[in-house]
């Protein structure tokens, strides 16, 4: 990694705290230390973050495995291990209470100030909200807020992902800069495929310590068809018959029969931490394999090459996301919409009380507003900072 991913939105002068810590190492611990990064602990990964199971993942629990992954995955490539560990440990930060259904909920009412979106909500987190060096937020290095940007592009209309919003251009033209236009570095694809395999994977095992996901029902063709119609729907650009082969040999693995009689005993848990392992294994190697072939063993960073995912791996991906979307995220009953109501009129009500309503760091940032959008987002930044408890607290404090 040369100088240049070392260098900082906002010059520090120089710490020597006798350690001889690499920028990437500091960086890795403003995000472990930040206040987000902690309320992460009280948000919904799939199942809502209340308190009731301390078993489930959070979207804290679910960063630290994206990081632990990315870092094994980063390495064995030639990436600074530390950066994409901070890709791993960050990613999730702008994400809001209820996980993908409040980031929609959120998105519905912010379209005057330009709609939100999860990750370039998490750009403007760690460079501007966040208190560790004013106007810049965490002070990321470069390579490491590139690391972190999963889509890195504004806001597009009929595109619903994106990674920046408008009033953050200046902060993403220095991470962006000399980087292919819309291309991820190396370290953001491997930060993005360890994400996808880690809540594939986990969401799975948390499914079936559940009690949810029973492999011996995905016997039945037609429950196999309707898994492969949903990752067809949501997950996969691959014909049904192309999934429908994919699945039955997903589901003849020996790795996975080892499911079919879980009944919750010590030795069934051991079991289904062993096919966790086991396919998270496979994932990160025929990475790293595909990868090295393709662009041979030098040392790996930045814009030298590409992450390569084998289309078999991305297809089992697809199928296990489907699996928990089918018998988990699929069958909340109403909570869904309760969730929208709550974040839609703490929007509302927020801005219509004002700054005498807000956090005082928000408070702050509402009173510099230039106009009615700029305080919207102010609005938005506030809520989207709460954790799930916290906006059903505010919720029955504010709403009448």
């Amino acid at each position: 990694m040369n100088a240049d991913g070392a260098a900082r939105f906002v010059s520090e002068p120089a710490k020597d705290t006798g350690g001889a810590r690499s920028p990437y190492e500091r960086d890795r611990a403003r995000v472990l230390h930040s206040a987000g990064f902690r309320r992460l602990a009280a948000k919904t990964q799939v199942h809502t973050a209340d308190g009731r199971d301390d078993f489930l993942r959070t979207r804290l629990t679910h960063s630290l495995e994206v990081a632990q992954i990315a870092r094994e995955l980063g390495a064995r490539l030639g990436c600074d291990p530390d950066v994409v560990d901070v890709a791993g440990l960050a990613h999730d930060l702008g994400h809001p209470p209820f996980g993908h259904n409040g980031e929609d909920a959120l998105n519905a009412v912010s379209r005057r100030c330009g709609g939100f979106e999860g990750n370039a909500q998490t750009l403007r987190v760690i460079s501007r909200l966040e208190a560790k060096v004013e106007g810049a937020g965490l002070n990321l290095t470069r390579a490491s807020l590139d690391a972190i940007c999963k889509y890195p592009w504004f806001r597009v209309e009929g595109k619903r992902k994106f990674g920046v919003y408008a009033d953050d251009a200046p902060v993403f033209a220095f991470l962006r800069e000399g980087a292919p236009d819309q291309r991820q570095c190396l370290e953001a694809q491997v930060m993005d495929w360890s994400d996808d395999v880690a809540y594939s994977v986990h969401d799975v095992e948390d499914g079936v310590f559940c009690g949810l996901i029973l492999f011996e029902k995905l016997r039945d063709p037609d429950e196999q068809a309707a898994v492969c119609a949903d990752v067809a729907a949501l997950y996969s650009g691959e014909s049904t018959a192309t999934l429908g082969e994919a699945l039955r040999e997903l589901l003849a693995d020996p790795v996975l029969l080892r499911l079919r009689d879980y009944d919750g005993s010590h030795r069934a848990q051991a079991a289904l931490k062993g096919v966790t392992s086991v396919l998270t294994g496979r994932f990160v190697n025929g990475a790293v394999a595909a990868t090295r072939e393709r662009f041979g063993d030098d040392t790996l960073s930045r814009y030298d090459a590409d992450l390569i995912v084998p289309f078999a791996d991305r297809v089992r991906c697809a199928l296990l996301k489907g699996i928990a979307w089918r018998y988990v995220m699929n069958r909340r009953g109403d909570e869904p919409a309760r969730q929208r109501v709550i974040l839609t009129d703490l929007v509302s009500v927020l801005v219509q009380r004002g700054p005498a309503a807000l956090d005082p760091v928000f408070a702050s940032l509402w009173k510099e507003a230039a106009d009615d959008a700029a305080r919207l987002r102010v609005v938005i930044d506030q809520v989207a900072s709460l954790t799930d408890l916290g906006a059903v607290s505010w919720h029955k404090r504010l709403v009448r």
